[in-house]
């Protein structure tokens, strides 16, 4: 009964194509943004910033990257990873070189040097597609930290092959560094994801998603209606690559501080951004949120039942925790394919009936 439509009169065509039409679902975002940035901030700490809430933040802006390319593109890629790596090494030089220039701004410019680099490797997929692309920004992936890892002017030849952050302020409040406040650090990271989310649920709902989508469908029918595949492609790669290496200048600077191609960049970066994607629901923003949600906080609510719970040791727990996870995926892939932004929806199809549901 509190679910309904019935009543909401949309009075022109912006209205109707909100993004949140229902006046419940606007309520309940505006509460959630209100909390996030109005109660949050007087509690968090150190713990939860770098443990709980950035690594949260960041692996969604990195899984809207990925969504956007894999989801509503229909582009396989495994190379998550190697434009993380770009977008952190690309801040790491900016910062070194230019140390003027605003954050913010090398955040930007390094989100579009990894624009750059990911249509550089989407230009083969013009030619191949399927598991032949996935191969194809595999080996992506292998050459670039293979590169960062080999060529010492990336880390500015430091002997160890690590990259450590410099101070950097932001209105004259530390952003980076280890005596940078974990409030300012959590606001700044939350106020750059939700543009960026805004900005991307505006262009998937356009023509250039639509142009997206009818190349994922059938890319043979989109080519003979007037979608020009190449172009469009390679769109989605630089697009991807933009917020994949935002995220990854992000993880550098502002959570992780410190980074080393193979250790912090690795193929498995890739995978666990891949996963987030399939769990939280392709083609979807919101499970880009969902997904990264599921495969950051469980493994550590986990922990906390685990050690703090039951007692165990952390090096079992750590077993326990990973065996776990692996089911839960496998549970939710079988529940629901469609991810847990289907689940959703179909929370609110049920909601709308209420108190007589399917």
């Amino acid at each position: 009964m509190f679910y309904r439509e019935t009543g909401e009169f949309k009075t022109n065509y912006g209205a109707d194509q909100a993004i949140f039409p229902i006046p419940q679902d606007r309520y309940f975002v505006w509460g959630l943004i209100a909390a996030a940035y109005l109660v949050v901030p007087l509690f968090i700490e150190d713990y939860w910033a770098n443990a709980v809430l950035l690594p949260f933040l960041i692996y969604a802006l990195a899984a809207i990257g990925l969504n956007i390319l894999t989801g509503y593109c229909g582009q396989l890629s495994l190379g998550t990873g190697a434009f993380l790596a770009v977008g952190a090494y690309s801040s790491y030089k900016l910062m070194t070189a230019f140390p003027d220039i605003n954050i913010i701004a090398i955040f930007l410019i390094s989100g579009a040097i990894a624009a750059v680099v990911g249509i550089f490797f989407g230009l083969p997929s013009l030619r191949i597609k399927g598991f032949y692309l996935a191969v194809a920004t595999l080996a992506a992936q292998f050459f670039i930290i293979w590169l960062f890892y080999k060529v010492p002017w990336f880390n500015n030849y430091n002997a160890t092959g690590q990259i450590s952050v410099p101070p950097r302020d932001l209105f004259g409040f530390r952003l980076t560094g280890p005596d940078a406040h974990p409030a300012f650090v959590y606001l700044v990271t939350l106020t750059i994801v939700c543009v960026f989310a805004l900005l991307a649920k505006n262009i998937v709902r356009g023509h250039i998603g639509r142009s997206w989508m009818a190349i994922r469908d059938m890319d043979i029918a989109a080519e003979l209606i007037g979608i020009r595949p190449l172009r469009t492609k390679l769109l989605a790669f630089g697009v991807s690559s933009f917020y994949i290496g935002v995220a990854g200048a992000m993880m550098f600077s502002i959570w992780l501080g410190a980074a080393e191609s193979g250790e912090t960049f690795g193929i498995d970066q890739s995978f666990q951004v891949l996963f987030m994607i399939i769990i939280g629901g392709l083609g979807s923003i919101l499970g880009s949120f969902l997904g990264a949600a599921f495969i950051t906080l469980m493994p550590i609510l986990l922990k906390n039942m685990l050690v703090d719970g039951f007692a165990m040791t952390a090096v079992f727990a750590k077993h326990i925790e990973i065996m776990t996870m692996g089911v839960l995926i496998i549970i939710f892939l079988i529940a629901e394919p469609n991810g847990l932004a289907r689940l959703w929806q179909i929370t609110k199809e049920k909601l709308r009936l209420w108190p007589f549901p399917h």
